[in-house]
């Protein structure tokens, strides 16, 4: 019996990439899975295709499984909500939904257009919003529900050239994490995770030089799609009850666990005492300087532990 048996599951952007995986891999684990892919290219400016959702769908069919297909845009509520109302009319419910769908319009900032700003928050965040609200209320009723949203490291560390997407991405992780405190009482849990692995958008960065080619053949080896999916249809599991709030990653077969915001640092005032401009600068900022973070990219994590038998 698999871990989402009984289970239907909306995967966006599934035509492709970690999409893709996802979809196949939760219909490996027992559930009816919608698959949603507009079919259009990577900067989202295609006019799109039912193709890439429907050979997903037909593949899990053909394997056994239950699947239908949907080429509507993310970016449409009225869209999404058609979504959930074809899992209801095709499989009789919904239990959860991974959305990874996305594109991107990559800059530096200050050539950044309008239209590049607002395509890829338009997909990533307006999706994301549009998804979990088109959906939220289902789950609520029924106590049963469960997200996997798609951040990136693009927000979490920052990225040169993703202001839009970087920016997009962190906003998901804020609003995983405050569906995941309201929705506690109502057994509806959310999550997000930051996966690295090779797909279309990062064979999309350019190649410098042959060390960097080489680099990318063991990439396209080690950080596979799957990987990533693999851990998402897990989080979406009822065997992951208890799992809600938290913001992963997933890197060939390291499993990641991100610190989310906290205070590091606070600089008070005696009673009576105010700061002042010149204070500020002389004391307070010199006192946080040790721990403030450079621009560089995260350093690589800790020693990964083993997993430890249950």
């Amino acid at each position: 019996m698999g871990a989402l048996e009984g289970k239907v599951v909306l995967v966006t952007g599934g035509g492709n990439g970690i999409g893709r995986d996802c979809a196949l891999i939760a219909a490996q684990e027992g559930a009816k899975v919608l698959v949603n892919d507009l079919g259009g290219g990577l900067k989202g400016d295609d006019p799109g295709s039912a193709g890439p959702a429907e050979e997903v769908a037909r593949l899990i069919r053909e394997r056994g499984g239950e699947a239908a297909s949907n080429s509507d845009s993310v970016t449409s509520y009225r869209a999404v909500q058609g979504m959930v109302e074809q899992a209801m009319d095709t499989f009789g419910g919904l239990h959860a939904v991974i959305n990874p769908a996305g594109i991107l319009r990559d800059v530096m900032f200050h050539k950044m257009t309008e239209d590049d700003w607002d395509r890829v928050i338009d997909v990533h965040m307006r999706g994301s919003f549009n998804v979990a609200r088109a959906t939220i209320e289902l789950f609520r009723n029924q106590n049963d529900g469960a997200y996997m949203f798609f951040t990136s490291t693009s927000g979490l560390y920052g990225n040169i050239g993703q202001a839009n997407y970087g920016a997009a991405k962190m906003g998901i992780a804020g609003l995983s994490r405050i569906i995941a405190m309201e929705g506690a009482r109502n057994n509806v849990r959310s999550n997000c995770i930051a996966p690295v692995a090779w797909t279309r958008m990062t064979q999309s960065v350019p190649i410098k030089d042959e060390a960097q080619a080489e680099r990318r053949k063991v990439m396209a080896e080690k950080i596979r799609p799957d990987q990533p999916a693999r851990f998402s249809v897990a989080m979406v599991s009822p065997a992951a009850a208890n799992v809600s709030g938290q913001v992963f990653g997933v890197s060939g077969e390291n499993i990641i666990l991100y610190s989310q915001p906290r205070p590091i640092e606070t600089c008070s005032k005696p009673e009576g005492e105010e700061w002042t401009v010149d204070s500020i600068l002389k004391e307070a900022v010199p006192q946080m300087a040790p721990k403030f973070y450079d621009l560089g990219r995260a350093p690589p994590s800790t020693q990964p532990k083993q997993a430890q038998p249950a």
